[in-house]
C-alpha cells in the first residue's frame, strides 16, 4: 500500500477536531496564562479593570458576555474571572492555524462557526456549562469591524435562555484602537474592562428571546471614536492611522466615488477628487483644507456608506456587485503557516445581487461554483482583517480575498440586501432614521 494511500486513511483535523472532548482548564495552564497576562502581555495596552464582580469556584457554572472589540480580548476575560477557570468560545477556522492550536487545545478554547448552524459547537459549549464549568463568548460572533458593536446573531437570547445559568457582562473600550480590523498594527492607548451580573437564570426565564437579543444590543452599544474622544485619549500611531483605511472608507464623502479613496501613513484621500485628511493621535480627521468633505470619524463614514447602499439597492432591481478573488481553504492534514487564515486553492468572480450571492470559479483546477440566496446569509464573516471575508459552504470554511479594497463595500451590500429581503438579523433601533420611508423585508411579510 502506497505512502498516500497511508496518508489518507488518517482523520483530517477537522474529522479530529469534531471529535474532541472538553474539559475546564488545568490550574497550571490557567496560572501560566494568568502570569503571562499581568507581566508581559496586558501592561503595554494600559489596562483598567474594574471588578465589580469577583469570581468564585462556587458561582459556576456561568456564561459571560463581552462587547467583542479586538483579537486582545481575551486578555481581559481572564483578568475579570481569575482564580476561576473557564472556556473560551473561539472562531472555528481559527483551530487550524499553527500559532494557535497548541495554545488554544491547552487552554481548551471551544470552536465556534461564525454565522453558521452548529451543533458540535453548541454541544463543546453545554458539555462545559452541564460539568459546572464557565464559558465566555461574544454574541456578536466575531470582532467590531468599525470601531462600533454588530448585532448579535440572530438565536442569541434563545441560546441563553436554553442554557439557562447566569449571565455576566464584561464592558470593552478601547480595545479595537490597540489593533484596528483594517490594520493590525497595536498601538498604545488606554483601554478598560469592567464586569457586572447581566441575567439570572430567573430574568432569562421571564423574558423573551428577543428581549434577550434587544438587551444584549443596547448594553453593547459603544463608538470607539466616540469614546476616545470623550476621554481625550492619545494613541501611538507610529505614523500608520490611516494604514487600510479605504478597506471600510472606501466611498468619497464628496464627490461620491466608490473604491477610489487611497488611504496610507496618517492620510486617506480620493484618487479622483483630491478630497481627504489627515488623522491625527487622537484619532480625529484634519481635513487638508476648507474644501475637503470628511465625516466626523471612520464610524461615521460607514455609517454614510451604509446609508447609500440601503438607497441604491431600493433604486435599482437589478443591482449587481461583482469582484474577481482569490479562494482560500482549510487543509485537511496540515496546519495553516505564517499566521495566514487558510491556504489557497483557487480563484473566480464573487457575485452578489438581490438573488443572493454566488461564485463562480475554479478549485484545484477544477470547476467550482456556488449559489446562497439571502435567507440563508446575513452578512461576511471577517475574521482577522478587512483585506478577506469568509462563509461556509455546506459546513465548510471557505475565504475570499478581492484584488481590491473593496471588502467593506461588500460587507454592507450584503448585510442591506439581507435587510431588504428578510431582515431576520435587524439592524438597530438607534439606525432607523437610515431605514426611513423605505422597505424592509419583515414589512413585506407581515
Amino acid at each position: 500500500m502506497g505512502n498516500n494511500e497511508n496518508r489518507h486513511q488518517k482523520p483530517t483535523l477537522q474529522e479530529k477536531l469534531a471529535k474532541r472532548q472538553y474539559h475546564t482548564p488545568s490550574r497550571a495552564v490557567t496560572g501560566i496564562y494568568d502570569l503571562l497576562g499581568s507581566t508581559v502581555l496586558l501592561p503595554k495596552y494600559a489596562p483598567h479593570i474594574k471588578k465589580t464582580v469577583r469570581f468564585k469556584k462556587s458561582d459556576c457554572p456561568f456564561i459571560l458576555v463581552w462587547n467583542h472589540l479586538s483579537r486582545l480580548d481575551h486578555l481581559y476575560s481572564m483578568k475579570a474571572v481569575f482564580p476561576v477557570r473557564y472556556n473560551m468560545v473561539a472562531g472555528y477556522s481559527e483551530f487550524f492555524r499553527s500559532h494557535l492550536h497548541v495554545v488554544f487545545r491547552l487552554n481548551q478554547i471551544l470552536p465556534k462557526k461564525v454565522y453558521d448552524p452548529d451543533m458540535a459547537g453548541l454541544r463543546a459549549i453545554n458539555s462545559i456549562l452541564k460539568s459546572g464549568g464557565a464559558v465566555a463568548l461574544s454574541p456578536e460572533g466575531m470582532s467590531s469591524i468599525y470601531g462600533t458593536n454588530q448585532p448579535v446573531v440572530p438565536g442569541s437570547g434563545r441560546l441563553l435562555q436554553y442554557f439557562g445559568v447566569p449571565v455576566y457582562f464584561m464592558k470593552m473600550r478601547g480595545q479595537y484602537l490597540t489593533s484596528t480590523k483594517h490594520f493590525l498594527e497595536e498601538r498604545k492607548g488606554r483601554t478598560e474592562a469592567e464586569v457586572s451580573l447581566l441575567f439570572t437564570p430567573e430574568q432569562l426565564k421571564e423574558m423573551t428571546s428577543e428581549q434577550i437579543d434587544d438587551k444584549l444590543n443596547e448594553v453593547f452599544r459603544h463608538d470607539e471614536f466616540e469614546w476616545t474622544k470623550k476621554e481625550g485619549i492619545r494613541w501611538k500611531m507610529h505614523g500608520h492611522s490611516c494604514e487600510h483605511l479605504d478597506e471600510i472608507c472606501y466611498r468619497c464623502p464628496r464627490c461620491g466615488t466608490d473604491l477610489e479613496m487611497e488611504a496610507s501613513g496618517s492620510s486617506i484621500r480620493c484618487m479622483k477628487c483630491g478630497n481627504g485628511a489627515v488623522m491625527n493621535d487622537y484619532y480625529a480627521f484634519e481635513p487638508f483644507d476648507a474644501d475637503c468633505v470628511i465625516p466626523e470619524s471612520p464610524s461615521k463614514w460607514v455609517e454614510e456608506e451604509r446609508v447609500d447602499i440601503i438607497r441604491r439597492i431600493r433604486e435599482d432591481s437589478g443591482y449587481s456587485f461583482s469582484e474577481n478573488v482569490t479562494l482560500g481553504e482549510l487543509p485537511e492534514y496540515t496546519y495553516v503557516k505564517k499566521k495566514k487564515t487558510s491556504e489557497e486553492c483557487g480563484s473566480g468572480v464573487f457575485t452578489l445581487d438581490h438573488g443572493g450571492v454566488h461564485f463562480r470559479g475554479k478549485r484545484h483546477g477544477s470547476d467550482f461554483s456556488f449559489d446562497m440566496g439571502w435567507a440563508n446569509v446575513f452578512s461576511l464573516a471577517i475574521m482577522t482583517s478587512t483585506a478577506k471575508f469568509s462563509m461556509y459552504i455546506n459546513g465548510e470554511f471557505l475565504e475570499f480575498t478581492p484584488e481590491r479594497r473593496s471588502v467593506g463595500k461588500m460587507l454592507l451590500i450584503a448585510e442591506e440586501m439581507h435587510r431588504l429581503h428578510y431582515n431576520i438579523w435587524k439592524n438597530f433601533p438607534w439606525n432607523d432614521w437610515m431605514y426611513e420611508g423605505l422597505e424592509l423585508g419583515t414589512d413585506r411579510r407581515g
